[in-house]
């Protein structure tokens, strides 16, 4: 396992922080954070969690500091590790459920007039999280938040907003607590941000954490408009907060501190998008510029910018194909053989498949983890002794996953060994 996240279980110890008087962040509890504004004669909840007994144990913790009723929950974005408590926090009532007008309910959970590839989305899904993985030794967090969690009642508590915010935003005055609920669209288009002014408190979601952000997920996204999340950066900064709240990670405390997380975030995706931009525009393909493109280091090399949920190399292919296409501008590239015909090709030159095993063999005897994959998958391609591969690939997935910093990648690899270990 990565020395770095050795340490995950320990950041992520189950806590509720006061973030200023009557403010509270739930953290370390499941995947994503809650928050909670005491008023005079209510309470507003900002974000549900991604599980209902997850939510269940953060209330009982609310409870402690107050048995005012829950008249408010505002859903930062949409995405299901964020709302899928809200039926929990009702309590039987019906509050007011605040989102942006850009809300959409979960693909994976709700049925469309579009048709969607959900099926292998939730495969992919559960392949970046690591659902199912052991803790503590298969899965020790998911880079943003912890590996030991709640996954009882995953999506099933989420309730449609009763309310909805234009993109113009809206100031509230709730049980004496004044917010301000501003667009800030980010990791989806669909970010809203939450502002207290008078406590200089701003709850951003999951437009900043502690880890290169997640410009491109493994489980399979829409792009996600880099330059429109860099600007929010700009736009979070503006407030001035001297507590910033993320939706996954401990809150950050201090005007400085925050200014300086805020605009090493930016900075990071700007040079990512700088670097990719410039690449594309000199000639180099998609797999060139995703092995030259890297942070500069002293971007790389703070804390809140390592890898442990985003990937600069994701990140530059998904600003590649979102901008340009699949293409990559090779006319090679055009009309690709297909894999079998390809593999087959290959192998007959490289002197046959038994070769080729061999060659796989020593490439993950030496940790040449990566070129061993790509020679297993034209074994399997032209179902060379496919057991044998099979197991092979198997091996050398878990291999590979040992020395990952990127969480999503670790468990992407660990679960996809179990799949070929198992036949699925």
């Amino acid at each position: 396992m990565h020395p770095e996240l050795k340490a995950h279980p320990e950041y992520f110890q189950k806590e509720i922080v006061q973030l200023a008087d009557n403010v509270y962040q739930a953290f370390g509890f499941a995947a994503s954070n809650v928050y909670m504004f005491v008023g005079d004669d209510g309470v507003i909840i900002v974000d549900t969690s991604e599980t209902t007994a997850a939510a269940e144990n953060i209330l009982a913790e609310f409870r402690e500091i107050t048995d005012l009723p829950i008249t408010t929950i505002i859903l930062t974005h949409s995405h299901r590790d964020h709302v899928s408590g809200a039926s929990v926090f009702t309590e039987g009532g019906a509050p007011e459920i605040i989102a942006s007008k850009r809300y959409s309910e979960d693909s994976l959970f709700v049925a469309s007039n579009h048709p969607q590839p959900v099926k292998a989305m939730q495969v992919r899904t559960k392949r970046q999280f690591g659902i199912g993985l052991s803790y503590p030794d298969e899965i020790v967090g998911i880079g943003v938040g912890p590996g030991a969690r709640p996954l009882k009642g995953m999506g099933a508590g989420a309730l449609p907003p009763t309310q909805r915010i234009g993109d113009e935003g809206t100031k509230l005055n709730l049980h004496g607590v004044e917010l301000e609920l501003v667009m800030a669209p980010g990791e989806t288009p669909d970010h809203m941000v939450v502002w207290c002014p008078e406590k200089k408190v701003l709850i951003c979601g999951d437009n900043f954490y502690r880890s290169f952000p997640n410009l491109y997920p493994p489980r399979g996204t829409a792009y996600r408009d880099f330059d429109t999340w860099a600007d929010t950066m700009d736009l979070l900064m503006s407030f001035g907060p001297v507590v910033l709240g993320p939706g996954h990670t401990k809150a950050v405390f201090g005007a400085e501190k925050i200014q300086s997380d805020l605009t090493d975030y930016r900075d990071a995706i700007r040079h990512i998008v700088d670097e990719t931009r410039n690449g594309m525009d000199a000639g180099l393909t998609i797999d060139e510029l995703a092995h030259k493109v890297k942070l500069p280091d002293h971007l790389a090399e703070k804390p809140h910018l390592r890898e442990y949920y985003g990937r600069v190399d994701f990140s530059v292919r998904a600003y590649f194909v979102g901008t340009m296409g699949w293409f990559d501008g090779n006319p090679t590239s055009m009309a690709p053989l297909a894999p079998k015909d390809e593999a087959a090709r290959f192998i007959k030159m490289a002197g046959g498949a038994p070769t080729v095993m061999n060659f796989a063999e020593k490439a993950l005897a030496e940790g040449d983890f990566q070129w061993a994959l790509q020679l297993i998958d034209r074994l399997l391609a032209v179902e060379h002794e496919v057991e044998a591969a099979t197991q092979l690939k198997a091996k050398t997935l878990r291999a590979h996953a040992v020395s990952q910093i990127n969480c999503p990648t670790r468990h992407y690899y660990i679960q996809c060994a179990k799949e070929l270990e198992c036949g699925a």
